[in-house]
């Protein structure tokens, strides 16, 4: 019997693709619907009045958040395309290895995305010297939900004792 670490289920190889294809979407469901909120509302920021009275750093810094934006959206969805491209083609433990680096590029380019129109918004908001180190403060709290502690949960509770 496995203890209670998980040593093993009793699937295939194409069961453990299903299992681990079926956590993959509904992970990307989750990040998929933030990225494309984030990335709408940045495309309709271009249009307001307010946009052409920005300082040029200001504007610089929308593009680039717009273009990760966009990135961290191509990179969310991708793995939606790789499904349906590869589909039928018995490659699913592949087809589950390539979402998922696809996903964990997605992650990191949204946090680049919302770490960027964090310091746009607070910088055009309140033109303060404090904003760098609150956006910097805000980064590290993501740093740490979104790979620190996954990354030590992952060490501590699956290294061999």
């Amino acid at each position: 019997m496995p203890d209670a670490r998980g040593a093993g289920r009793d699937e295939t190889a194409e069961e453990r693709a299903d299992r681990q294809w079926q956590e993959l979407i509904q992970e990307i469901r989750v990040a998929q619907t933030g990225v494309q909120i984030l990335f709408g509302f940045l495309l309709t920021v271009v249009f307001t009045p307010t946009f052409h009275g920005l300082a040029q750093t200001d504007k610089a810094i929308y593009i680039v958040t717009v273009v990760l934006g966009a990135l961290a959206t191509g990179a969310l969805i991708g793995p939606v395309a790789f499904h349906r491209v590869v589909s039928g083609r018995r490659i699913k433990p592949e087809a589950v290895a390539w979402a998922a680096r696809l996903t964990l590029t997605g992650l990191v380019l949204l946090l680049a995305t919302c770490t960027a129109a964090l310091f746009l918004v607070l910088r055009v908001a309140t033109h303060n010297a404090v904003v760098p180190w609150l956006v910097g403060g805000v980064l590290a709290w993501y740093l740490l939900c979104w790979f620190a502690l996954p990354l030590w949960a992952r060490i501590r509770y699956t290294a061999e004792n």
